[in-house]
């Protein structure tokens, strides 16, 4: 029915253009995402602006709340068309009303620098969106577009994004009010409902439906299109599936800790007989560039020494249903198997902490130590304020994990005693965030918070 209509869709009403994304035509209900605010003050800072994130995350739905014209480049109607048109003349894909969105840009690199001339020319904000599925190399743009072309990277919808979160706690006010006490603010949802949350996954095609095999079923069609497409479509490589699968479900059992590539390698040869380390290499490096995996860097002060720190990437990906998608686990296997959902639940924490702190700047990453001191997340925020956070399924796991933070805090208080010159910033914020059912203050500073509490 829609195949042969436009791109963009207007109607008129006492005068005035209204511009219509595809979910006001279908009646759709948007969900907004914390990307819509940052989307508008970039817009307004600078020329284009390029939404870039896993697919199905909602980049294009999103763009498309700010966007007054728009083409898509894979629309198979016009995909031949506008690649022909990009190769001789890219100028004319950038006419139409602003902002324009150019949707999976990616597809047409030589855009990107006609996107970048044509903010010089015009001299004006808010004259384009991108939006990109994979991040492309280098060699394939000839600038890189800084002080025209803002970055925005989007993640899947976060718990208070799908509206499961009560959003009672807001963590940029945990930043902002250092006499901000945590009453009592209460979860609505239960393990098992988190659990469920994460097997579903942030993806907005599995609220489209109220039927429970429906929803749990796009994790699985998303990774089995990684799987057969995406991975060989990326840098135009042709890869083998089941050595991408292997490699996957050896992130997957190894999610959110500090397993070594050696040791990971190993799994995947024990599967496929052989995997070097180029080619484990290259795969990672696919899969990181569609937004699949996404490694946590260490934090690395030297509070002990430089030698105590564990410097090694944290496991880790943009979504907890991906590795529920590989395991081939379900709601009610995790509910009986918590240990395994511990580790997956400290990935749900990291997707929704990038999307609540994404207006602040923030940045995660993970304190280790040889002595087994550590902060299973340290978010950093473009000011140079940090959090040191622990992230606890249970509540008999509260205590253990505050004395982490506050330890930690010690340690930098003692650095900074002894150092006189170069001080190190204590933490402006200790959390631990649980699947508890209620949020609270400490008195020794540490806040506890349920994931399902939180919001931006």
């Amino acid at each position: 029915m829609f195949s042969k209509m436009p791109q963009i869709y207007s109607a008129s009403w006492s005068g005035k253009n209204y511009s219509l994304s595809l979910c006001k035509i279908l009646n759709m209900e948007y969900y907004p995402r914390t990307t819509d605010k940052l989307l508008k003050d970039r817009l307004s800072a600078f020329g284009a602006v390029l939404i870039e994130g896993p697919k199905w995350c909602g980049k294009t739905t999103t763009a498309l709340q700010q966007a007054n014209s728009v083409i898509r480049l894979q629309d198979p109607d016009m995909r031949e068309a506008y690649l022909t048109t990009a190769q001789t003349r890219p100028s004319n894909l950038l006419k139409g009303k602003t902002p324009k969105l150019i949707d999976e840009w990616q597809d047409a690199p030589v855009l990107w620098d006609a996107v970048r001339v044509a903010v010089d020319d015009r001299q004006e904000n808010g004259q384009f969106i991108l939006t990109g599925s994979n991040s492309v190399d280098n060699d394939k743009i000839h600038h890189s577009g800084t002080g025209r072309i803002a970055r925005i990277k989007m993640q899947p919808m976060s718990l208070y994004e799908s509206k499961e979160s009560s959003g009672e706690v807001s963590l940029k006010q945990l930043f902002d009010d250092k006499e901000y006490q945590l009453g009592g603010e209460v979860s609505s949802m239960t393990v098992n409902d988190i659990i469920y949350s994460a097997c579903r996954g942030g993806w907005p095609a599995s609220l489209r439906s109220d039927d429970r095999t429906a929803q749990l079923s796009v994790a699985r069609v998303y990774l089995e299109g990684v799987l057969e497409e995406d991975i060989s479509r990326v840098d135009g490589v042709r890869r083998d599936p089941a050595i991408a699968e292997a490699i996957l479900r050896s992130y997957a059992r190894n999610i959110s800790t500090l397993a070594k590539k050696s040791s990971m390698i190993k799994d995947v040869a024990a599967i496929m007989e052989t995997c070097t380390q180029n080619t484990f290499d290259e795969y990672v490096k696919a899969l990181t560039r569609l937004f699949v995996i996404q490694d946590i860097d260490a934090w690395s002060p030297a509070v002990r020494s430089a030698t105590s720190i564990r410097r090694g990437k944290k496991r880790g990906f943009v979504d907890p249903s991906i590795p529920i998608a590989i395991l081939g686990l379900s709601p009610e296997q995790l509910e009986i198997d918590l240990k395994t959902f511990g580790f997956i639940f400290e990935c749900m924490c990291m997707r929704d902490l990038r999307a609540y702190s994404q207006s602040l700047g923030g940045k995660m990453s993970y304190y280790h130590d040889r002595y087994d001191l550590e902060a299973d997340g340290v978010l950093h925020l473009s000011d140079g304020r940090y959090a040191l956070i622990e992230f606890k399924l249970g509540s008999d796991e509260i205590e253990k994990g505050a004395q982490h933070l506050l330890e930690i805090k010690k340690l930098v208080k003692e650095y900074n005693e002894r150092e006189k010159q170069i001080r190190l910033r204590e933490p402006d914020l200790l959390m631990v965030i649980t699947a508890g059912p209620i949020a609270y203050s400490r008195p020794d500073g540490v806040h506890v918070v349920p994931l399902a509490c939180l919001k931006d």
